[in-house]
């Protein structure tokens, strides 16, 4: 079966095995085959020192798994959590490599889902300015999106990713068996990249998820190799965001904002990618009162968002709060607020100028319907 990406670009068509060309050292493998080729990478290039980075979860349910395919290593586990993305957790991490005397050819192995693959991937980038380093991503979100593209970094004072670099990993291996780890809820939030790839990128894959029930889906392998096809193509063509990067953006300005207010309320925190399933929903909602999606295709992205997520849970009242912190989003220029649309369902646009105002309106909408 081939997949149809369409960008504003001439149509690609690529087989689901098939990666374009991404500022890695090698492709990501994705498979049953990727622990055994983590494996032979490792006796083929030896680190000087190994070394694991997980969280409390992963440390638990997938280093089992990892550690039979690994040589001698030390092991660092870091709480959970969006809460520990920060640089508190880095210093830690810091800490730990100093004390094991890691030197710049030793190797970082980071095991976890975003906020592992984020937060590792920023501290090898820095750590003697320059440190090896590996994804193992083990969530859905992770595999499909996060661990993909070279961005790292952690948040600060509540701003989501506030610090950080563009830094690919040596490699990136993704072993679709560990999703089978998560809760229903973790799967969920990764699903939300999925349906924003197939937004931006791919109508006919969207069309597709139309059907899906997560919970029924019996192997993500060819989702996963769809998802990190079109980022990959992306990524390729604009590796530090300068211009069509910024399409994978879209459901982030409202979702980050989202998220990032209720991580700040004690007990509301939300993850990802429910934040950025209503994201999809708000940002799909503008582009139709600009006249570019109609009210068909916005249907459709709510029926479909609505079939995988509970709306999020926030008050009128809250909603200007919210908004603001869309402010500090990372592709605005200026005072203006950059954000990404649909131009119909499969194509993005970028550099589109929105107002606190509008987000606003957005939220309001989400909430009544």
């Amino acid at each position: 079966m081939l997949w149809r990406i369409s960008m504003g670009w001439p149509a690609v068509y690529l087989h689901p095995r098939y990666f374009p060309a991404l500022p890695l050292s090698t492709p990501p493998i994705i498979g049953p085959e990727a622990l055994p080729a983590l494996a032979e990478r490792l006796r083929i290039a030896p680190p000087s020192r190994l070394f694991v980075l997980a969280d409390a979860n992963t440390a638990r349910d997938c280093y089992p798994r990892l550690a039979a395919y690994l040589p001698a290593h030390e092991l660092l586990t870091i709480a959970a959590g969006e809460e520990h993305k920060t640089l508190a957790t880095c210093t830690e991490v810091w800490h730990w490599l100093t004390q094991h005397e890691a030197d710049r050819h030793a190797l970082l192995v980071c095991l976890g889902g975003g906020v592992v693959t984020d937060l590792g991937g920023f501290c090898a980038a820095t750590y003697k300015r320059g440190l090896r380093c590996i994804g193992v991503p083990t969530t859905l979100l992770a595999q499909v999106d996060a661990a993909v593209g070279g961005k790292t970094g952690v948040d600060f004072q509540g701003f989501k990713n506030h610090i950080g670099v563009f830094q690919e990993p040596e490699a990136v291996f993704m072993e679709p068996a560990f999703l089978s780890t998560l809760p229903a809820g973790e799967l969920r939030s990764g699903y939300a990249e999925v349906i924003k790839h197939a937004l931006i990128a791919d109508a006919a894959a969207f069309a597709d998820l139309r059907g899906l029930a997560v919970a029924a889906v019996p192997d993500w392998t060819p989702i996963i190799r769809h998802s990190v096809a079109i980022k990959g193509q992306i990524v390729a063509q604009d590796p530090h965001e300068s211009g069509p990067r910024k399409l994978l953006n879209f459901g982030h300005t409202v979702g980050h904002a989202l998220e990032s207010y209720l991580l700040a309320q004690p007990g509301r925190a939300v993850r990802h990618g429910e934040a950025v399933a209503a994201g999809l929903v708000c940002e799909s909602w503008l582009a139709a009162q600009r006249g570019l999606l109609s009210a068909a295709e916005l249907t459709q992205v709510r029926e479909v968002v609505a079939a995988a997520f509970e709306p999020l849970g926030f008050a009128e009242n809250e909603i200007g709060e919210i908004a603001a912190y869309a402010r500090h989003d990372k592709k605005n220029q200026g005072d203006v607020i950059k954000c990404t649309l649909l131009q119909g369902i499969g194509h993005g646009i970028f550099d589109q100028a929105v107002t606190v105002a509008d987000i606003e309106d957005s939220l309001r909408a989400y909430l009544t319907k």
